[in-house]
């Protein structure tokens, strides 16, 4: 590789943050204009986390936003980024949290795949775990690799799941 390619690809791995707040600032709008129409009273906080920007509803009752599993949560995340989208024309890797649901829920996948690694160590066997969002493959596959062993997604989108495997 040549110095002007090395170049390249390091200005391509520094996150370009200014474009980043743009996203974060244009979701924000969008998110608070969907609470408006639905009356719903919440505070938008708004931040860079490595190479996505991060919108947070904080502040709000019940769990009617996020639904059974995040449902509403992930339907909400994926129309804010075809509205970050649509103004940008770029895609974006926005992550949207409404009620602190996402934070949870990482905690909760983190001790999940420290448990089944755990397992699969102790067994020596393959364990398949139950389909889910990229956001939440993606906790485990983390926890697995920091406790030591390596995992694979498989299957197909909506039912991909995670598989972790013996070293």
């Amino acid at each position: 590789m040549t110095e002007a390619e090395a170049e390249k690809e390091t200005v391509k791995a520094v996150p370009d943050l200014a474009a980043l707040e743009q996203e974060g600032e244009i979701a924000a709008d969008y998110v608070e204009g969907l609470l408006d129409i639905a009356d719903i009273d919440g505070d938008i906080d708004m931040d860079v986390e490595g190479d996505r920007a991060v919108v947070s509803v904080v502040g709000v009752k019940g769990s009617d936003l996020v639904g059974p599993h995040g449902e509403v949560l992930e339907a909400i995340q994926e129309l804010t980024r075809l509205a970050v989208h649509r103004q940008t024309g770029e895609r974006s890797r926005l992550m949207l949290d409404i009620g602190g649901y996402r934070e949870r829920r990482r905690a909760e996948l983190r001790e999940l795949g420290t448990k089944i690694a755990a397992d699969v160590k102790r067994s020596g066997e393959p364990k398949p775990l139950q389909p889910m969002t990229p956001f939440e493959r993606k906790v485990v596959h983390d926890a697995v690799a920091a406790a030591g062993l390596r995992s694979e997604s498989e299957g197909e989108e909506p039912r991909r799941f995670v598989v972790v495997l013996p070293a």
